[in-house]
């Protein structure tokens, strides 16, 4: 995961880490697990794919961020 990108991309676009996780429907705490992949947690398929959308993602961009 490349956590840099992903937040490089959240502030371009005006987010933050308690607004994207309010957005996935997540807690932020559960959000911040997932961004630094704290005991291995990590993003669920559906919230990549709604990461992808929020953000008008490419395929590239999301295999670059999360793969």
């Amino acid at each position: 995961m490349d956590k840099n990108l992903l937040e490089s991309i959240m502030k371009r676009n005006g987010d933050t880490g308690t607004a994207l996780a309010d957005y996935l429907g997540i807690a932020r705490s559960t959000f911040s697990a997932k961004i630094n992949e704290t005991k291995g947690a990590e993003f669920t398929q559906g919230e990549i794919m709604r990461i992808k959308v929020k953000y008008s993602l490419s395929a590239e961009d999301v295999e670059n961020i999360f793969f």
